[in-house]
């Protein structure tokens, strides 16, 4: 195949971000729509997605490389037609599924991914706080078995880059529940809401890309409850807007962790590689101890979306 490339969406969309970052921001000022925004943490989100592109531009080429290497032991070639597009993009859909959850259920992952959650705040501003070390946890390893099937690495990429479009407008609280039929086969606002709150009942659920269909499927969909309106941030807030401590708190209380003394190597590994809150004395929690914590102190919650088990 000769040599290929495709334009960069998310960049081309750089003017689109922009335009609609101050549409929310009038329509909450001046509509009574809901959200807010706050300089200090806007400003963040706005250097970590800087960094982001930075981070990209200087490691990528490494995971692409690889990819392109992987792509000389492909069973099939889809070559770059449109449907070969859809079915990357379907695929990749599901890979972003399973990423996701993985990060969310292995510390090594979650290291990277936590700065995303990190803002107490749920705007459009919020979609661009975006990882500077999510190429270091390897997981570009699930684009692997696309390339192996026949789907060329810059395809896999240009696809990617619409599933980011459409993740950047549902970080919002202006748009409340869309047309059933929508909410019933997409990735909206409302569910992703539920992705990002704390409350004990939307812990580690809906982490679909676009389509909301893969959360239905594995038994990790939660519904938005307006009785239950989304609390934003992580269990433990940061309460610093200091864009290096955004970016690396998490891999420095990581290792701490791991290095710590007088502890057995199993542990060590455990520190890596358990959900966030995991502790080898038992003494943090993880999001099924929150989920149980909260059901035992509320009985007549138990077995509800998201607390059953």
């Amino acid at each position: 195949m000769p040599e290929t490339s495709f334009p960069n969406v998310t960049q081309l969309a750089i003017p689109f971000f922009i335009a609609a970052m101050l549409l929310e921001l009038a329509l909450i000022r001046w509509r009574s729509a809901r959200g807010s925004y706050e300089t200090r943490d806007t400003l963040t989100s706005l250097l970590m997605g800087g960094g982001n592109v930075v981070a990209g531009l200087l490691l990528g080429v490494f995971s692409f490389g690889a990819l392109m290497w992987v792509w000389q032991f492909r069973f099939f070639d889809w070559g770059l037609t449109i449907w070969a597009g859809i079915v990357a993009f379907f695929l990749d859909d599901l890979r972003y599924y399973w990423y996701h959850r993985i990060a969310h259920t292995c510390r090594w992952v979650w290291a990277e991914h936590v700065n995303h959650h990190s803002s107490q705040h749920y705007n459009l501003s919020t979609a661009l706080r975006q990882s500077w070390t999510g190429l270091f946890t390897g997981m570009f390893v699930l684009q692997i078995p696309l390339v192996l099937l026949g789907f060329h690495p810059a395809l896999i990429l240009f696809v990617y880059g619409f599933n980011l479009l459409w993740q950047f407008w549902i970080h919002t609280e202006a748009v409340g529940t869309m047309w059933k039929p929508i909410e019933l086969v997409m990735n909206t606002p409302s569910h992703h809401r539920v992705h990002h709150a704390t409350n004990p009942r939307y812990l580690d659920a809906n982490y679909a890309g676009t389509l909301i269909i893969w959360d239905r499927m594995f038994g990790t969909f939660v519904p938005e409850l307006e009785e239950d309106r989304p609390r934003y941030g992580i269990v433990k807030n940061l309460g610093t807007f200091n864009p290096l401590k955004v970016a690396f708190h998490e891999w420095i209380g990581m290792f701490k962790d791991a290095l710590q003394p007088g502890i057995s190597l199993g542990d060590r590994f455990n520190y890596l590689f358990q959900p966030p809150g995991w502790s080898h004395d038992g003494s943090r929690q993880m999001s099924k101890d929150i989920k149980a914590e909260y059901v035992a102190l509320n009985p007549s919650e138990a077995g509800k979306p998201g607390l059953g088990g």
